[in-house]
């Protein structure tokens, strides 16, 4: 056998490990993955009802910044225009006397 038929053996025999090892250790991570959610109560066939429940998790969050958002603005307008006529009144007392 020559060196370069060696090193593609030995080459062979490395990639089929590593992929063995992948598909053992994509194993285990399901198999742990399963037992979490198993332990919080989610069953394999509520994984539909469960990203149902994230997806409305999602909106009613974004709903929610929105909401702060307007409020927010809101607010600073209400300030603004209060300024604007207390500025106003007083330039017109000003002038008036």
């Amino acid at each position: 056998m020559s060196e370069d038929d060696i090193r593609k053996v030995v080459s062979a025999v490395l990639d089929a490990e590593a992929e063995r090892r992948g598909k053992q250790l994509d194993d285990v991570v399901m198999k742990a993955v399963a037992t979490i959610l198993t332990s919080f109560g989610i069953e394999d066939d509520d994984r539909k009802e469960l990203q149902a429940d994230l997806l409305h998790l999602r909106k009613w969050r974004k709903s929610v910044e929105q909401a702060q958002s307007l409020t927010f603005r809101m607010v600073m307008t209400a300030i603004v225009g209060g300024l604007v006529g207390a500025t106003w009144l007083g330039i017109k007392a000003l002038l008036g006397k």
